[in-house]
């Protein structure tokens, strides 16, 4: 007829009739499509955008919210903590002992300690005098200046007959290239030497015993009051020891 309108329902998706439920159980008709069903909505601009929420982003993430984010100061603010945060993990502490070592591990350990890596090796032999008395002042710088690689090894385990008499030895490595050889007590300040003697020895052949930063500068202060303080108690004694020879005399 003309002008009729053929009418087709379509029910709401995923709805079926009575009629196709039983013939799919019969397997006349095949399985019924799983109904599509939108992800909860979790509305982003009502989260608080705060430190944790940025801690959980990844950095990908965190470059692109940089427009979004251009004019914030919070976001600038963090960045600048995370970059602070990444300056103070380069200058955490890579060393901080003493560490002993064979000669087969010397060049591994030594030669191919890494570039702009300081390497100091004390060469020594157990029973020793000089050796002990500078093996615990090594002991002292290696704690005090964590940058610096400090290792120890036996002497003729390093270099085979080696002789007593140059005991104690540093041996000064930077960029794998030995850069000074200190053989013997003399060469390390003597008997009277302290830990702050030992390391303005160090420093006169590399930045072997430097803290970088305001806690260097502090250091560095440190030591040279504790040096000059050293220097006054043996000029005393010094002293002490001429006016008790006159006495006696």
């Amino acid at each position: 007829m003309e002008g009729y309108l053929n009418t087709v329902y379509h029910g709401p998706e995923g709805e079926t009739t009575e009629w196709d439920d039983i013939q799919r159980k019969m397997g006349n008709l095949p399985a019924k499509d799983p109904v599509w069903k939108p992800e909860k909505y979790t509305p982003e601009a009502d989260l608080v955008k705060d430190e944790k929420w940025l801690d959980k982003k990844h950095q990908e993430e965190l470059s692109d919210l940089e427009d979004e984010f251009e004019d914030d100061r919070f976001l600038e603010k963090y960045r600048q903590s995370r970059i602070q945060e990444l300056k103070r993990a380069k200058l955490k502490p890579r060393f901080g002992t003493v560490e002993d070592i064979r000669g087969s591990e010397f060049i591994q350990k030594v030669t191919n300690a890494g570039p702009d890596i300081h390497v100091v090796v004390h060469l020594y032999k157990t029973g020793h005098a000089g050796s002990t008395m500078i093996g615990q002042y090594v002991e002292v710088l290696a704690d005090k200046y964590p940058g610096t690689k400090f290792l120890r090894i036996v002497s003729t385990d390093c270099i085979p007959n080696y002789p007593d008499e140059n005991l104690p030895t540093l041996l000064l490595y930077h960029n794998g290239s030995c850069s000074k050889h200190l053989v013997g007590l003399n060469a390390l300040g003597g008997n009277r030497t302290s830990p702050e003697q030992l390391a303005l020895i160090l420093n006169a052949h590399g930045s072997f015993c430097t803290v970088t930063g305001a806690d260097g500068e502090a250091q560095e202060e440190e030591t040279v009051r504790n040096l000059v303080q050293k220097i006054v108690e043996q000029r005393v004694e010094m002293a002490e020891n001429d006016l008790s020879s006159d006495f006696e005399g």
